[in-house]
């Protein structure tokens, strides 16, 4: 392990060894603080974060951007101070802390047996939302981690959502599809950040505009396992309730061969993800390139290549 990595993994590890034990209103202030410190020295990150936002907001003046781009690290910081205070959290107070609306949808799939996959993009706090479906639903579901370095920075990942219920995959190793498939046609339930395609399979669709590359893995596994797709999104308002929205089911078109409906399926998401987006730009955490454009350095896209 090199030094950096050391460090990373040894910050993490402060994060949840203290930060749950602060009041949560000096955790609040704490996330804050951090947010407005790493927003004015404008790194990578935060450069990243404004560009994609010049994307959703393509009206936007440099000011508007900027206002956007200190309120997305705040709501960033603010998923992080929540994901480290998690474990200690009460039942009551993750009950309460979640508010989604048509959540019939969820609870409807959930009744029928059918399998659910939920799809959402990396919006305000999933793991929050996940928590929620393990305690207030009383639901475990199986989701797909990134296998991150240093690996004992991925074990700490696993073991935190581990504690709030979930069943945890590798994305690398090649059997993690399989094994949603089962748990799919048990009548499980299976949750995927599913906006940034983290394989050379991606699937091409329109998203704000200009072309990005998705996964094919919630696609392809409704086809399959003939389990309900439903894209979901988040954002925060004022409150300390992180508000969500489950979406209609995607369906899979009646006509067309793997590939076609597998495209189909991709844009469909891509469109709810874009409407829970563009309604709450701030509380998308996307501080990595996404749009192909972006990630050909020939083809610089709005705000740079950072």
């Amino acid at each position: 392990m090199s030094p950096q990595e050391r460090l990373t993994d040894a910050l993490y590890g402060l994060g949840w060894s203290t930060v749950k034990k602060l009041p949560e209103p000096a955790a609040v202030r704490l996330g804050q603080t951090v947010a407005d410190l790493a927003w004015k020295k404008r790194g990578k990150g935060v450069r990243r974060l404004e560009a994609n936002y010049a994307r959703v907001v393509p009206d936007a003046s440099p000011e508007r951007l900027a206002e956007l781009s200190r309120a997305g690290m705040r709501s960033y910081l603010r998923y992080w101070m929540e994901s480290f205070r998690l474990p200690a959290w009460s039942e009551e107070r993750i009950r309460t802390g979640f508010d989604p609306k048509d959540v019939h949808h969820l609870t409807d799939g959930i009744a029928s047996d059918r399998g659910v996959i939920l799809a959402l993009p990396h919006m305000a706090n999933w793991d929050l939302a996940g928590a929620w479906v393990t305690t207030a639903l009383e639901t475990p579901f199986t989701t797909v981690a990134e296998r991150l370095k240093p690996e004992s920075l991925y074990d700490r990942f696993v073991a935190y959502r581990e504690g709030l219920g979930m069943e945890v995959l590798p994305h690398s190793g090649g059997t993690a599809f399989g094994t949603l498939a089962r748990r799919l046609r048990d009548g499980g339930l299976v949750c995927l950040v599913a906006e940034r395609d983290l394989s050379a399979s991606g699937v091409a669709v329109d998203f704000f505009g200009d072309t990005a590359t998705m996964p094919a893995g919630p696609a392809l596994l409704a086809q399959q396992t003939d389990a309900l797709l439903l894209p979901v999104t988040l954002w925060y308002d004022d409150s300390p309730v992180m508000q969500g929205r489950v979406h209609p089911p995607v369906e899979v078109p009646q006509s067309g061969t793997r590939p076609e409906k597998t495209s189909v399926m991709t844009q469909a998401l891509a469109d709810a993800f874009a409407s829970g987006i563009a309604d709450h730009p701030e509380d998308w955490h996307m501080l990595q390139r996404l749009w192909r454009a972006d990630l050909d350095p020939a083809r610089p896209g709005p705000g740079g290549t950072a």
